[in-house]
This record gives C-alpha cells, sequence and structure tokens, in this order.
C-alpha cells in the first residue's frame, strides 16, 4: 500500500471511505474495508421480501442469541414481526444536558409493544462520542461515521446481556428506493458531485484532490448520473463497513437481512417521484401493520448542532482557517473527526 495522507483526507471527506484500497493515511495504519459479497435472493415484490426476511431473521435467533436494533422507522419495525415474543430490542437515545432532540424511543416502544418485545434504550452522550470514537478509528484505519459509537456502546450492551448477534434494518434504504431525496429527479454529474459528497474538501482543506471514482462509474451515457447504481456499488460498502467495524469491535456479529437480497427488477423511479418511495418495504409494514400510519423517514439521530455547538473548528495545519463556519452539523463531524484521528496516528 502506498502512504497519502493528501488523497485520503479528501477521499473520506468526500466518501466517508477511503475509494482506493491501495492508499493509507500513514505507515502501520491499515484501513479496512468490508469484506461482504454484496448479493443475495432476488426480489420480486414484497410478499417475497417479507418471506425472505422472514427467513433470515429466524435463522440468526434459531443459531446464536439475538437482539433487535429498533428504530422509529419501518425497515427494523418490519423486523420486529419477526422476532421471537419476548425477544429484546435496543434504540438508541442521544442524550442533550437540558435540551429535547430527536427520540426515537416512543416511537420503537409501540413497535416493541405491538411485538411482545422486552424493549430497552441506550443513551448515548457527547462524552461517549469522546471516548469510543478513538478505539473504533484504530482499528478501522480512519476517521470514523458518527453511527459507529451509538452501535458500539449499543453492541457492548449486547455483549454483556450474553447476546451474539445485533439484527439491523440496513440497506433498505439503498436497496429498495429509499433516498428519496436523491432518486425523484435526475442529476447531471456536476450537480450529483456537489449533492452526494459529504463534504467537498476544498472547502476545508489547503491541499486535496477529488476522488470521482464512484461518480464517473455511474454516469450513464445521457450525461445524467444512475443514483440507484451509485448507491448499489459505492455507497453500500461505506455504510456496511461502518456498522461491522462498530459491531465486530464490541464481539457482536453484524446481522443485516436486507442486505442479503436485491430488487430484481428496475427501481419504478415515477412512484417514488409521487411519494411512494420504498414502495416494497411500506406495502410489508402495512400488511404488518394492520391500520397504523406510516412514520416520516428520520436517519438515526445524532444531534451534532448540540454536541459542536462550542467548537471552533480545526487547528492542524492541513485545515484552511476559520472553514467550519458555514458547515453544516453533521458537515463538521467530519472534520472534527478527521482532526482527531491525525492526531491520534500521530501520536
Amino acid at each position: 500500500m502506498t502512504v497519502d495522507k493528501i488523497y485520503c483526507m479528501s477521499s473520506w471527506l468526500m466518501h466517508r471511505n477511503i475509494i482506493d484500497k491501495n492508499k493509507q493515511f500513514a505507515d502501520n495504519i491499515i484501513p479496512q474495508f468490508t469484506k461482504r459479497k454484496i448479493d443475495g435472493v432476488p426480489i420480486n415484490n414484497s410478499h417475497e421480501l417479507g418471506l425472505c426476511l422472514e427467513k433470515q431473521v429466524e435463522t440468526a435467533c434459531r443459531y446464536g442469541k439475538a437482539v433487535l436494533a429498533l428504530s422509529g422507522g419501518i425497515d427494523s419495525a418490519v423486523l420486529a414481526k419477526y422476532m421471537p415474543a419476548g425477544s429484546s430490542a435496543y434504540t438508541f437515545k442521544c442524550v442533550v444536558p437540558n435540551k429535547q432532540v430527536v427520540d426515537e424511543t416512543i416511537q420503537a416502544a409501540k413497535y416493541a409493544s405491538e411485538c411482545g418485545l422486552n424493549h430497552k434504550i441506550v443513551n448515548v452522550s457527547w462524552e461517549d462520542m469522546i471516548k469510543y470514537a478513538p478505539i473504533l478509528m484504530k482499528r478501522k484505519g480512519m476517521p470514523i461515521h458518527s453511527i459507529e459509537v451509538q452501535i458500539y456502546k449499543a453492541a457492548l450492551k449486547a455483549k454483556e446481556e450474553g447476546f451474539s448477534k445485533m439484527i439491523f434494518g440496513e440497506t433498505a434504504d439503498i436497496h429498495y428506493g429509499g433516498l428519496d431525496k436523491l432518486l425523484s429527479r435526475n442529476w447531471t454529474y456536476d450537480e450529483y458531485l456537489k449533492r452526494f459528497s459529504y463534504l467537498l474538501p476544498s472547502k476545508v482543506l489547503k491541499e486535496y484532490v477529488l476522488e470521482e471514482l464512484p461518480y464517473k462509474d455511474s454516469l450513464m451515457t445521457n450525461g445524467l448520473i444512475d443514483v440507484h447504481k451509485h448507491l448499489l456499488k459505492w455507497d453500500i460498502l461505506e455504510s456496511i463497513a461502518s456498522y461491522e467495524n462498530a459491531c465486530e469491535l464490541a464481539g457482536i456479529e453484524f446481522v443485516a437481512p436486507y442486505s442479503n437480497t436485491y430488487l430484481n427488477k428496475p427501481l419504478d423511479y415515477e412512484r417514488i417521484k409521487k411519494g411512494d418511495s420504498k414502495y416494497f418495504v411500506r406495502e410489508l409494514f402495512s400488511n404488518l401493520y394492520r391500520g397504523w400510519d406510516i412514520p416520516n423517514k428520520i436517519p438515526m439521530p445524532r444531534p451534532m448542532d448540540e454536541w459542536l455547538k462550542g467548537w471552533k473548528g480545526p487547528v492542524r495545519k492541513e485545515f484552511l482557517p476559520n472553514c467550519v463556519s458555514s458547515l453544516k452539523p453533521d458537515e463538521k463531524w467530519l472534520v472534527y473527526a478527521l482532526e482527531m484521528f491525525l492526531n491520534m496516528i500521530e501520536r
């Protein structure tokens, strides 16, 4: 492998991943990538999807003690219906002193009650971020996605309680058209590069490169981006690696039933444009939870706006002065995590 810090910083800011697997931040800092084979059972309708998910959950619970990561959304709610009665389910709750932030536990508790699950809440604080981020970065060989800390804390709890597996609803959005803001319109190359890159390195780094391979690979002959192809081939690698890193560090097997399936027909963009995103999963949810309203989608909670409110920005020489003043909260985390990682590997 080749040491190329400028490339690695740039690639990670853009993609939360090092796209060129032959490059690393520094000597003896070996980046870890998912080795999971991205394929599975072909799915033609919501009925087939339900049968496949049910079988996988049943297998996970039969051959090991499994706990469900239960959010307030529909992906994990579907999986909850297939868990044996009396199983445990964890919901993450980020905590900010004297401040009300997004709370999925109320909706998740309704699912748990409906399915007869033992519902537990895993509180996550900024102190947890500071405590666990360095060891997660050390294992991964690069900075981390902010969700990895809460996954790791939950996985530690699962390990302590005797579980060997943790089941997540991850990749349902990627496989079945849940990212409607990306999928409901056409994107030119330049538009998509600016929209999808988590943070353009030119905004914060003095020296940088643009890693454009995932976008070039997804460019169609008409000059537009094949968004679903990009998500399935490139974005999924970073997503799964984040969950694997956190779970495996805690000694827990990461189980993602949706990731072992794939849509066996073209994605129906017209349905998504009309507001029917992730239509197979929605149909499945409505069949399993008769009469329930489908809740609004929210990302996994992490109140970076509050946690990083007092942070003035990076001080290392690699960064532009005052570079975080106009950044969004999640973008600030990328810079914060990168600086933390650079400091850590120097030590």
